[in-house]
């Protein structure tokens, strides 16, 4: 068995995948590498993936499929993944070496002592295109390091740190018998891959090391702030759907302080994220449906929306009036600048 199955979905990504792959391929015979092209028709996506596996028949599988987006190139990686533990590597990002090696050699370690480990978290940088300094994101003063440990052993979560889809890797079999599946043809699904499994992760390791590199800041990225608000009704879709499984859930969730509060907060993120992007788009329309998903929330569990609504930033994203739209746009600005996103 394959101790890492790493999958990279790609969408007419021939301009930067082999940087993506070359970077994975150091991994060696310990990791199998899926290229999963999701249907793309403009460029040599398909024609790369072939040669790599030709190339590397023992390490790299190409992968054909219809196109169905981002969401449906994951849960194609999730269904015919071999390896002990899962990652996405998305096909514009890249990892760093040292840190990868760290990696492996932490999990084959664990996996020799017959060691369950359900999700390992690293770090991640954002290499912002035109920006010389690189914001690393790290959780060394959050979770424990170097150690299997326990969401009760976690501290508390500041505001902008949050485990995203470039800091995790989860137990291959924990995603496929638990049923993770993300929707297809919808962006912005990896905030679901990111908060769905949590609820059946039970022991977790971090390893303070940057590992994935997060390239950010191409005109056509779907983390684009105008791309974004121009696909805006995705962004609802998936909102409404952590709604759902965060209020389905609760009862359960409650039975862990710390993992309740963790996914409740990056609810409260997400959902905040949802508003001021309908605020910045300016138009009546985007402000009535920003209104609508206040009022899901709201029928959906009334205490989680009078949480939501009466902290500091939900608060600040329902101030009356364009008076109040201003407010809430600067301070979006300024958590941008602090947190390097978008």
């Amino acid at each position: 068995m394959k101790l890492l199955t790493i999958a990279i979905p790609c969408y007419n990504s021939e301009k930067y995948m082999r940087k993506c792959i070359d970077s994975l391929l150091v991994g060696g015979e310990d990791v199998e590498i899926l290229i999963v092209n999701d249907g793309s028709t403009k460029d040599r996506t398909a024609e790369i993936a072939d040669e790599y596996e030709a190339r590397f028949p023992t390490i790299v599988r190409a992968i054909h499929k219809e196109n169905g987006g981002h969401g449906s190139g994951v849960n194609t990686g999730i269904a015919n993944a071999t390896g002990l533990y899962f990652k996405v590597v998305d096909s514009d990002d890249w990892v760093k070496e040292d840190a990868y090696q760290k990696i492996l050699s932490t999990l084959r370690e664990l996996a020799e002592h017959g060691t369950i480990l359900d999700m390992l978290v690293s770090n991640y940088v954002y290499e912002k295109e035109g920006e010389k300094r690189r914001k690393v994101m790290h959780y060394h003063r959050i979770l424990p390091k170097d150690q299997i440990f326990t969401w009760g052993d976690c501290r508390h979560f500041t505001k902008g740190h949050y485990i995203l889809m470039h800091s995790v890797i989860f137990r291959t079999k924990l995603l496929q018998e638990n049923g993770i599946k993300l929707p297809e043809h919808t962006f912005y699904v990896d905030n679901i891959y990111v908060f769905e499994p949590l609820p059946y992760v039970k022991k977790m390791y971090y390893l303070d090391v940057n590992f994935y590199r997060y390239y950010i800041g191409r005109v056509d990225q779907s983390v684009n702030e105008s791309i974004m608000i121009s696909r805006i009704d995705q962004q609802i879709k998936v909102n409404k759907l952590m709604i759902d499984y965060f209020v389905e859930r609760k009862g359960e969730l409650v039975k862990s302080k710390r993992l309740y509060q963790y996914m409740r907060n990056y609810l409260e993120i997400i959902t905040t994220v949802s508003s001021v992007l309908l605020i910045r788009s300016g138009s009546q329309e985007h402000l009535e449906k920003k209104k609508e998903l206040w009022q899901y929330l709201k029928a959906k569990d009334k205490r989680l929306y009078l949480w939501m609504r009466n902290g500091i930033m939900g608060g600040a994203m329902n101030l009356p009036g364009k008076g109040g739209r201003r407010i809430s746009v600067e301070g979006y600005k300024i958590c941008q600048k602090l947190f390097g996103f978008n």
